[in-house]
């Protein structure tokens, strides 16, 4: 039980005093020693160790950033060129395909009959022109066929026949009748002649005719094959094996992926740096990798609806590392050998969105809002907030302004 002490002002002092002492000593004693070790020092102004660096000039190009989407540079649905039952297919989902390679092939049975059915025409329409059944050339003079050999013999003796006729006829030693019998018959052999040669040329049609028909009829043997146009993969089967197809029945469908197109938005403010040519760099989700090409083609227009410039890049993709769809980061070229200042990646603070550094003056960390640009081998671009040479804190952790 305490009790109250009537003291004098002089004496009152002293006392509270002592009692703070006790208080404070018996609070440090319960509680860690490190922790209020550091406390203690931190309010009496003990300096920390931290270590700084200096902003550097850089040459790094000029880029513009951008985002868009990878896509195959072509795209081919292969169908059936001719109807039938599909009797081969030699690829499925991702298969990698050569140019010319038979991915699928219809049954060839009907149209290799096909073939001997007009082989077999073929040889028939030569024989009726007097040629060889096997040959190749078609070539035929009309007036040494035996049709028209035949009709040139009966149109000879008929002109002969009509001559005689004729100079009997001056002397009066036939009658009338025999002369105008003489020229119906020569009449109708020089008609005979003619139709003998058309006869001729049409039998020469009929052998074109039948000449087309059999590479027809090769080249729907041939169609039975369905090769790969390009070096491509395969990106969706359609047809399965013993499946009637129709003429134009897609059987699978393949992407070129070497080289691939990238389709980049870039805004309309930096629009103007960019040309057909520049180099471009970029990276996609997923693959740490960094791949390059070139802008290869612009658009003549600025989209109205979010005022960006479509532009295109050819990326080189021999090992098909890249697929098509993929979302990428890219980078432009536009201007190379621009001096910038940088500062160590881990020389940056960002909180609630706003970035600054740390720097040192009079012996006190001084902080310093910055605006950032791009990230370099050299650090992270510096474009507004610190000039070269300064010194920055690096990993500065917990420091604050003034300490």
């Amino acid at each position: 039980m305490f009790s109250c002490l009537n003291v004098g002002s002089g004496a009152v002092t002293p006392l509270l005093r002592a009692l703070a002492t006790a208080s404070i000593a018996l609070t440090v004693a319960g509680c860690d020693r490190e922790p209020a070790a550091k406390t203690l020092a931190e309010s009496v102004g003990v300096p920390r160790e931290v270590r700084i660096a200096r902003a550097k000039k850089a040459i790094a190009a000029r880029t513009v950033s951008a985002t868009g989407t990878l896509a195959a540079d072509e795209e081919i649905v292969l169908g059936a060129k001719v109807p039938g039952r599909l009797g081969e297919i030699n690829v499925d989902l991702g298969s990698r395909v050569r140019r010319g390679q038979v991915v699928a092939r219809i049954d060839p049975s009907d149209y290799s009959l096909r073939v001997e059915q007009a082989e077999a025409a073929l040889e028939q329409a030569r024989v009726r022109l007097g040629l060889s059944p096997g040959g190749n050339d078609d070539r035929v003079v009309p007036e040494e066929t035996g049709i028209v050999r035949q009709a040139a013999a009966v149109l000879k003796d008929a002109k002969l026949t009509h001559e005689r006729m004729v100079e009997l006829s001056k002397r009066d030693l036939i009658a009338r009748a025999e002369l105008d019998e003489a020229i119906a018959q020569l009449t109708v052999a020089e008609a005979r002649y003619q139709d003998a040669l058309e006869e001729v040329r049409q039998r020469q049609a009929i052998l074109a005719q039948r000449r087309f028909e059999l590479e027809i009829a090769r080249q729907q043997l041939k169609d039975t094959a369905i090769a790969s146009p390009i070096e491509a993969a395969v990106r969706q089967r359609h047809a399965s094996l013993g499946e009637y197809l129709a003429a134009g029945s897609p059987v699978v469908t393949l992407i070129r992926m070497d080289p691939l197109r990238l389709r980049l938005a870039v805004p309309e403010r930096e629009a103007g740096f960019v040309r057909v040519g520049q180099q471009v760099r970029l990276t996609v989700a997923g693959d740490p990798g960094e791949y390059g090409g070139r802008v290869v083609r612009l658009s003549p227009a600025i989209a109205e609806e979010n005022r960006t410039l479509l532009i295109e890049a050819e990326v080189p993709n021999p090992r098909f590392l890249l697929r098509p769809g993929s979302f990428a980061k890219a980078e432009i070229v536009v201007e190379l050998g621009e001096e910038v200042v940088t500062v160590p990646d881990d020389a940056l603070v960002t909180f609630a969105g706003i970035e600054k550094v740390l720097t040192v003056a009079d012996g006190k960390a001084v902080e310093r809002r910055v605006r950032t640009g791009r990230r370099l081998a050299e650090g992270v671009e510096i474009t507004e907030g610190v000039e070269a040479g300064e010194a920055v804190i690096v990993k500065p952790g917990n420091l604050v302004a003034g300490q």
